[in-house]
């Protein structure tokens, strides 16, 4: 009769205590393994190993493995504004990208269900995700791993669903495989609609972060879209204010055509943190088009973006503590 225990020692060595308790009848060995918070690659190659390690025992002809793993409790950080037009999708690549680069491990979700932007913004046009066990797998934009309706339908593509179709490709895409991501970023459409409505009652944000431009029209949208998750109850991170002052590039003249603090003094009078000011800037938008964003690299470009994930990490790190 074969002996398990030295093999439940190896086994419980070779993966850090993830397998269960080995048995054997009839030649076949069964064993459950815990694959928690380990990427596809990684869980493939323990789960091989351990297959290795098993058919070497004597008498064991076949293994069977039941891997298991628990649901991580992930923070959703939606990115918002109450109109379009502000940069908010542009804002959530760049936040996504600069929180990887301080060593969260972030995802980004493109709920812009109606005018996905993200696919241009990190370079993923044409990529298509594949599923898993009924899960989407996010494919990877500037090294962050992501995924957008853009990537579900053909590019230029008119999307004409109602809500509930709407809401339900939300979920499919924040209940996608993302591994041990510990933060999404949700690109949230502009406005107040269904999206949002199913985004704050199925999914509970840890918290939102709003977007506007300086000028008053902006910040009225704004207003709306705080006073939504208020009354849902979903916590402000701040707000951002977006394109805000324009260096010339000939003389180096600041200019501020739409308005200049509006934003930093609307989040004083709500009550909110101020977490950025992003300047109008072409290297930016330039930068954005081309799918390279300015926070994947360094330079005056994406020291903003860099002091706005800065805060959110802090915001995060308080809400953990």
């Amino acid at each position: 009769m074969t002996d398990l225990s030295a093999l439940s020692q190896r086994l419980a060595s070779l993966t850090g205590n993830r397998t269960s308790t080995p048995r054997l009848r009839d030649g076949v060995l069964t064993l459950v393994l815990d694959v928690s918070g380990l990427a596809r690659d990684a869980r493939v190659a323990m789960a091989e190993a351990v297959e290795r390690e098993a058919r070497a025992v004597p008498g064991v002809e076949d293994v069977r493995i039941a891997q298991t793993a628990e649901k991580r409790d992930r923070a959703i950080v939606a990115v918002a504004s109450g109109k379009g037009g502000v940069g908010k999708s542009t804002v959530s690549a760049n936040l996504a990208i600069a929180l990887a680069k301080l060593g969260v491990r972030v995802g980004l979700v493109d709920a812009d269900i109606y005018g996905p932007s993200q696919p241009r913004l990190l370079a993923s046009e044409g990529e298509k995700p594949q599923a898993e066990e009924k899960q989407l797998i996010p494919i990877r934009g500037a090294g962050v791993p992501m995924l957008s309706m853009g990537h579900l339908v053909q590019p230029g593509q008119a999307i004409a669903w109602r809500g509930p179709m709407a809401a339900n490709a939300l979920g499919q895409m924040i209940d996608a495989r993302w591994d041990d991501a510990e933060v999404l970023i949700v690109d949230m459409p502009p406005g107040t609609g269904d999206v949002q409505l199913s985004m704050i009652q199925k999914h509970k944000p840890a918290g939102v972060v709003i977007v506007s431009t300086p000028q008053d029209l902006a910040l009225i949208d704004a207003t709306r879209a705080v006073n939504l998750f208020e009354q849902a109850h979903v916590p402000m991170i701040g707000l951002v204010e977006n394109m805000a002052g324009y260096a010339c590039p000939h003389c180096g003249e600041i200019s501020d055509p739409f308005g200049s603090g509006g934003a930093e003094s609307a989040a004083g009078v709500m009550g909110m943190a101020f977490l950025a000011r992003i300047p109008l800037s072409i290297a930016i938008r330039t930068a954005s088009d081309a799918g390279t964003p300015p926070a994947a690299g360094t330079g005056p470009d994406a020291e903003p973006f860099m002091a706005l994930a800065g805060r959110v990490k802090e915001w995060l790190d308080r809400r953990q503590a």
